[in-house]
């Protein structure tokens, strides 16, 4: 695709292109990392979404990052009742299959924004759609639900 059509439009990108696309990876073995927002970790139960599963089909291999950030706005959640305590609670379990990242950010956006401003992930899996606007002006793609419970990848 023509650079001049890469600032008109984010592109959406069908499963498996994540290799050759965006995601080529800076992480061991040169396969993609990326960071996972409170949104993404809490899909499984607001949304229906496998997302362990779903990111295998869509990337093969990866590594997986979360902010501290992120740990900390899963931690404020789940102590709340009702459907989003719970889908906190299951995000935060499903973070510990992460490593956790330090950032100079306390809130969990900014400190997504700022990995993937300074390369430190290759891409952001959230479903928030403002977050997916600021991460894609960082020039980093942005995997996010395509339909009801599928993922796939937005380019810059």
């Amino acid at each position: 695709m023509a650079d001049d059509a890469r600032a008109d439009r984010p592109e959406s990108s069908p499963a498996g292109d994540a290799r050759a696309e965006g995601l080529a990876g800076d992480g061991s073995e040169g396969i993609p990392v990326i960071a996972l927002d409170a949104s993404a970790l809490m899909a499984p139960v607001e949304a229906d979404l496998r997302l362990f599963e779903e990111l295998d089909r869509l990337l093969g291999g990866y590594e997986v990052v979360v902010p501290a950030a992120v740990i900390a706005e899963l931690d404020g959640l789940q102590g709340g009742n009702g459907a989003a305590a719970t889908a906190a609670s299951v995000g935060a379990d499903l973070a510990e299959r992460a490593e956790t990242v330090a950032t100079n950010e306390s809130y969990a956006d900014d400190a997504l924004v700022a990995l993937a401003a300074a390369g430190r992930v290759d891409g952001v899996v959230t479903v928030d759609g403002p977050l997916a606007n600021r991460v894609l002006a960082a020039d980093a793609p942005v995997i996010g639900l395509r339909g009801r419970n599928t993922l796939a990848i937005t380019e810059p």
